[in-house]
């Protein structure tokens, strides 16, 4: 696949306003600024295809991606504190018509930050990929923060903390300074969109 010849093709912010899935989807969720646009933008070698923030809470919408044979989905992130109640429903409501409608999801790739434990809104996504039976990899992001003890602590309190994870889960360090764990994601994506 030829990850360099991608475009962006639309956004939205409604549940009404979805198309209909027409190729396989590759979907990033996360939290608010834990990196899913530097991941995007680091799969494709680019730097500025999907927008990226340093403050959280800027994608509000759902960003369709464009490669030959599937689309990169970067979903709105969760969990920010100083975004009003009427902005986090909506949100939901938009997150959850996206998983309901019975689109060509072929991997979720569920983005934490490695330098922190799972939050509450982490812990619920995962359960709800379990719940639903959605192939998914766990992203762990930031990993050039981390020393090589902090990075051994970081995955073993992960595991903890996720004891009942299938253990076929891959679990894939990454960071978009380095370019660690760019392959094996690459390597997710293309097993994934064969099945």
């Amino acid at each position: 696949m030829n990850y360099q010849n991608v475009t962006f093709e639309k956004s939205f912010g409604q549940p009404e306003q979805l198309e209909c899935s027409d190729l396989p989807e590759i979907c990033f969720s996360g939290r608010s600024n834990v990196g899913k646009s530097s991941l995007i933008n680091k799969l494709v070698g680019r730097k500025a295809l999907a927008r990226v923030s340093t403050k959280p809470g800027k994608t509000v919408t759902i960003n369709f991606f464009r490669l030959d044979t599937v689309r990169l989905c970067d979903l709105p992130g969760y969990g920010y504190a100083k975004v009003s109640f009427a902005e986090k429903q909506r949100w939901s409501g938009l997150m959850e018509h996206y998983f309901a409608a019975g689109r060509d999801i072929k991997m979720v790739f569920q983005l934490v930050d490695m330098r922190h434990a799972a939050t509450r809104d982490d812990v619920s996504m995962i359960e709800y990929l379990m719940s639903t039976g959605y192939p998914f990899c766990v992203v762990l992001t930031k990993s050039d923060k981390l020393n090589k003890s902090e990075r051994e602590q970081s995955l073993e309190t992960f595991r903890e903390q996720f004891k009942e994870l299938p253990e076929d889960t891959p679990i894939v360090p990454f960071s978009a300074v380095t370019g660690e764990g760019v392959d094996t994601l690459k390597e997710i994506i293309e097993k994934s969109i064969e099945n």
